[in-house]
Parts: structure tokens; C-alpha cells; sequence
């Protein structure tokens, strides 16, 4: 499914109704170019979830985790990840395969330690459309 966002609130809020949707399990493989929204659509998700506390995306610890909601949410940011055994020293699969939701921005540097079971949501830019026009792809979440 493709949505249009014309502003943060509106990515905010499609992020936000993903995490309402969100199952035990779900795995979120988030991608897109660095300023297109990815901490915003995150923080939606969150609020989604029923987390209450700020999210910040964890760019030098890698993941966060939060558990004030109604499911466990862990939110990996991989940018800095040089080497996906990195992600193995990390405990990566006690996340992916825990009851909680993973969100995994620079989700296509891991491609390969992510699961076919995910939704994928790809955030893309069309600056002939205005500043903050979003295009916003997802696939494999289809309960919206």
C-alpha cells in the first residue's frame, strides 16, 4: 500500500496507526534516506504501541528498548553497524524473535538478518511535490 504525507504530523500518524495494528512479534524494516522522516514515522509507532517516554533514534547504542506499553518495542537504528556480526554481539535475536515489535531503521544494511515475515515500509522524498511531501510504501501490513 502506498500513502501520501504532505507533513510530520501526517507521517507521525501513519506510524502511529501501524503500531495500533501491530501483532506480537511484528518486525518493522524501516528504509529511507537520512532527513525523510524515519525518527517521526518511529515515533508514531510508539504512540501506537502505548509508549508514553520519548524515542530518539539510538544511532550510537543501536537499540532501545521500551516496555511501557501494551507490547514490548525495540527500536534498532543500524546506520553505524559495520559488519552484521556486529548485530550478533548486540543479542539481535532476542529482540527479532521476542513477543514485542521491532522497528529496524537502515533496515536494508541488515537485509539479510531480517526475516521474510516483516513489514517493510520504505519513507521516500519528492521535493517537486514540496519539502515535506512523503511517498511512504508498505508491504506485509496489510490490517490498514
Amino acid at each position: 500500500m502506498i500513502w501520501e504525507t504532505h507533513c510530520a504530523k501526517e507521517t507521525f500518524a501513519l506510524g502511529r496507526r501501524i503500531g495500533e495494528a501491530a501483532l506480537p512479534g511484528t518486525i518493522i524494516a524501516l528504509e529511507g534516506d537520512l532527513g525523510v522522516g524515519k525518527t517521526v514515522f518511529t515515533q508514531g509507532v510508539a504512540e501506537g504501541l502505548g509508549i508514553s517516554e520519548p524515542v530518539n533514534s539510538p544511532t550510537f547504542t543501536i537499540v532501545q528498548v521500551y516496555e511501557g506499553g501494551r507490547l514490548p518495542f525495540y527500536h534498532f537504528d543500524v546506520y553505524r553497524i559495520g559488519d552484521v556480526e556486529e548485530m550478533e554481539e548486540i543479542g539481535y535475536e532476542d529482540c527479532f524473535y521476542a513477543e514485542g515489535v521491532c522497528l529496524i531503521e537502515w533496515a536494508n544494511l541488515i537485509q539479510e538478518l531480517i526475516p521474510v515475515d516483516r513489514c517493510l515500509v520504505r519513507i521516500e522524498k519528492n521535493l517537486q511535490k514540496g519539502f515535506d511531501y512523503r511517498r511512504i510504501t508498505v508491504e506485509g501490513l496489510e490490517v490498514l
